[in-house]
């Protein structure tokens, strides 16, 4: 567990003993060491391997064991039992903003309120008003709170790793049925969100109703919403959404254009037709004199009869994209082709799980020119990182293996931390011996808004330093970014000509779309990596590329799209 796991669990710790009604000291001892905990520098880990761990500011010697029984374990046996003496969703209620322990107590205690389903039920039902100092407007704001909570925590969405899975095996079991002639993926997932809601598939048939009541009979199938004449929508394990369109050959074009999406893109076209005389909907192009449907049978068509180049679904978002078709000036966006090497990898030196030789074969079968073997600092006690002496001796060995291959260029690296002062796990004199060095930011994560910008800032002034990795730290399912001023970042890359990474990892997709368009249009470099930790995540590059092509990236703004003999230039190093 790291840092911010661990923090976590001692806050919702004394949350728990709070609603119990136990010690105020008691509470505050665990507030107080998940506060501490969260501004280290280092993980925990690493000051446990290290002989360290009593070195915590601000934490007893109580706590202190507590926490090497979660660096061992996984959890700490008092956690484990309290959690067992509160109904569980009564820990869910006390994350809704506004709402402390003894709030949640009260309501528990008078009302019976046990989930935060049961909550927003009692506030809709006007019960909460009720109770002592309540009253109408706490009821009114507690609602917001739920209906923001669920918001902030992407309520309803899901990773677009997830949901390509879960598409792709309803298409495979829909291209069996004998009634289906294809299949496609339409909606956000064709246009490669990093979080997806429903899953839209078009289906070519000229039988649809048999279409339909094979979709609705697969045998995961947990709840029927809608089963219409050529359309339908099913609940699938997992809470996806799965809505489903029949469709005949000669409509399938505009189709699935249609449900491709954007609305904000559609509405753009919709009003291209209208100024040539035509309405456009789902079915293709209407005269608006004669009344006469021209049916498009391939997306390439309504683009052309618009006069328009064809557009990649990726840019579908009217972020400009019409314009540029307009204008002869579409990005020729990165291709996974492109792509000449990995530069964030680790090995069995830190915490991957493949040998160097391993992952440099392993790249060679996927016709790179390079990779580099960024193994953690010592900081990430966490991931097993290096210390100086170890990452020399890892040095020595990236020479001698390379002398082995004759097909690839290992480069040696490091994923350096950077520390809460925005100094580096490593000395200046370490990291001019090494190829590359790619920083980031582990722990200390809830440092505020000015801090941490300053933070990166600085390692990114450092004359080292050669790309930022994950830069905004978030992780699907496990913590938003953190609080970081990203036109400052990106200036201070664009000032000091250093790269920003599009972490590939399904998990990260960090930097967003957004963040890396930006990025492009200040002429910062940006480096697609996957951050490998097994030899099978190589395969994430196509995550990556898929976020670096929402953003508009063309090859010429990828530094891993760069020869050998291009980035041994960049980096400064001999090809020898």
């Amino acid at each position: 567990m790291d840092n911010v796991q661990i923090a976590e669990m001692f806050n919702r710790m004394a949350r728990i003993l709070e609603f119990k009604g136990e010690n105020q000291f008691k509470t505050r001892a665990y507030t107080n060491a998940a506060r501490s905990i969260k501004g280290l520098d280092e993980e925990l880990m690493g000051l446990y391997r290290n002989g360290k761990i009593d070195s915590i500011p601000g934490v007893g010697e109580v706590l202190k064991s507590k926490i090497v029984e979660i660096l061992e374990t996984g959890s700490f046996d008092a956690y484990e039992k309290a959690i067992k003496e509160v109904p569980h969703g009564i820990i869910d209620i006390m994350d809704v903003p506004g709402i402390g322990p003894k709030m949640a107590r009260l309501f528990y205690e008078k009302l019976g309120i046990k989930s935060i389903d049961e909550l927003s039920k009692a506030a809709r039902e006007h019960r909460i008003r009720r109770l002592p100092r309540m009253g109408e407007k706490l009821e009114e704001k507690i609602l917001r709170s739920i209906i923001r909570l669920q918001q902030d925590k992407d309520y309803g969405r899901h990773p677009i790793a997830l949901a390509g899975e879960i598409a792709r095996e309803i298409r495979q079991e829909l291209c069996s049925s004998p009634h289906i002639e294809k299949v496609f993926i339409a909606g956000s997932l064709r246009r490669k969100k990093d979080t997806v809601g429903d899953i839209d598939l078009i289906v070519v048939s000229d039988e649809p109703e048999k279409a339909i009541n094979f979709f609705i009979n697969m045998e995961k199938v947990e709840e029927i919403l809608e089963a219409g004449a050529s359309k339908a929508s099913v609940m699938y394990p997992g809470n996806f959404h799965i809505d489903l369109r029949v469709v005949e050959r000669e409509h399938l074009g505009s189709m699935l254009q249609h449900f491709t999406g954007s609305k904000e893109h559609n509405i753009h076209l919709r009003r291209l037709a209208i100024s040539k005389g035509y309405r456009l909907n789902e079915y293709g192009f209407t005269n608006e004199n004669s009344g006469i449907l021209k049916p498009c049978g391939r997306e390439e068509d309504i683009y052309d009869f618009l006069g328009l180049d064809y557009l990649p679904p990726e840019l579908r978002e009217d972020r400009g994209e019409i314009e540029a078709s307009l204008t002869g000036n579409l990005p020729r966006l990165i291709e996974k082709k492109d792509i000449k090497g990995d530069l964030h990898v680790h090995s069995t030196w830190s915490d991957g799980i493949n040998t160097i030789e391993e992952l440099a074969q392993a790249a060679i079968q996927r016709g790179y020119e390079y990779i580099a073997i960024t193994d953690h600092s010592h900081s990430t006690g966490i991931a097993n990182g290096l210390s100086e002496k170890q990452l020399i001796e890892h040095m020595g060995e990236i020479e001698r293996i390379n002398d082995e291959f004759d097909d690839i260029r290992i480069l040696s690296g490091t994923e350096c931390d950077i520390r809460a002062d925005g100094k580096l796990d490593y000395s200046n004199d370490i990291l001019e011996r090494l190829d590359i060095v790619i920083v980031a930011v582990h722990a200390g994560l809830e440092q505020d808004r000015t801090r941490m910008t300053r933070r990166i800032v600085a390692a990114l002034e450092n004359e080292h330093v050669d790309i930022l990795a994950h830069p905004t730290g978030r992780k699907f399912g496990k913590r938003p970014a953190y609080d970081v001023e990203m036109e400052k970042i990106i200036t201070a890359a664009k000032e000091n000509e250093k790269g920003l990474e599009i972490n590939s990892s399904p998990w990260r997709l960090d930097l967003n779309d957004t963040n890396a368009r930006n990025a492009k249009e200040h002429g910062v470099m940006l480096a697609i990596n996957t951050d490998t930790h097994a030899i099978d995540h190589f395969d994430n590059i196509s995550f990556g590329i898929d976020v670096a092509r929402r953003a508009w990236v063309e090859p010429d703004d990828v530094i891993n799209a760069m020869s050998l003999k291009q980035i041994c230039s960049r980096l400064g190093i001999s090809r020898q």
